[in-house]
């Protein structure tokens, strides 16, 4: 987690507390906000795909919103759990490919901006697959210039700014820097 995610995230946390509280009086748990996030995302990458930009921003950004709060409430009230830790992992990876593949399926008619978001997709899974495979051989990893929340944020902000193409280029970069730092980072505690 970068140290900028690491300094908002208790800020946050405190900031939703009351809303947190108010979903678990409600019965609603960390795992059926992750699948609405899910829903959301899906939702969003639609009207991506559709060219309504603006629309799709504020869908992902809800969707993001639930996969920050899932967390917050497993934490809160003791929900954590392994399956629950998995099922979000999967479903982020899900929402990473959807708005980045609508986005390039809307220029589809342009080879460079198809194989751009392609690349996008592609890159950032590997950014996420390196952390895992890292912690799978018993390396801590995290280190990198763009994790996924700012990944998200630059998709959204990018979107919401009617600029898509430029949002797919600085994750694309960022991402690969990303991979990079992550092969580095293995590589010398490996030794």
């Amino acid at each position: 987690m970068s140290q900028i995610i690491k300094q908002i995230k208790p800020a946050f946390e405190e900031a939703v507390l009351p809303f947190v509280k108010l979903l678990y009086r409600a019965g609603i748990t960390p795992n059926m906000l992750t699948v609405s996030g899910l829903i959301l995302v899906t939702a969003g990458s639609y009207f991506i795909l559709k060219g309504d930009f603006f629309t799709g921003a504020l869908f992902l950004l809800a969707g993001n919103i639930c996969d920050a709060l899932d967390g917050t409430l497993a934490r809160k009230f003791n929900q954590n759990s392994t399956f629950g830790a998995f099922l979000d992992s999967v479903i982020d990876r899900f929402s990473d490919f959807l708005p980045v593949v609508a986005i390039g399926f809307y220029f589809k008619d342009s080879s460079a901006i198809l194989a751009l978001a392609v690349y996008t997709a592609m890159i950032s899974y590997t950014v996420s697959y390196a952390r895992a495979r890292a912690e799978g051989l018993g390396i801590d990893c995290k280190t990198g210039i763009m994790e996924r929340a700012k990944r998200s944020a630059v998709l959204i902000l990018t979107l919401l700014l009617g600029i898509p193409v430029a949002g797919l280029i600085i994750i694309s970069a960022g991402a690969t820097i990303t991979v990079l730092q992550r092969i580095y980072c293995v590589y010398l505690k490996a030794r």
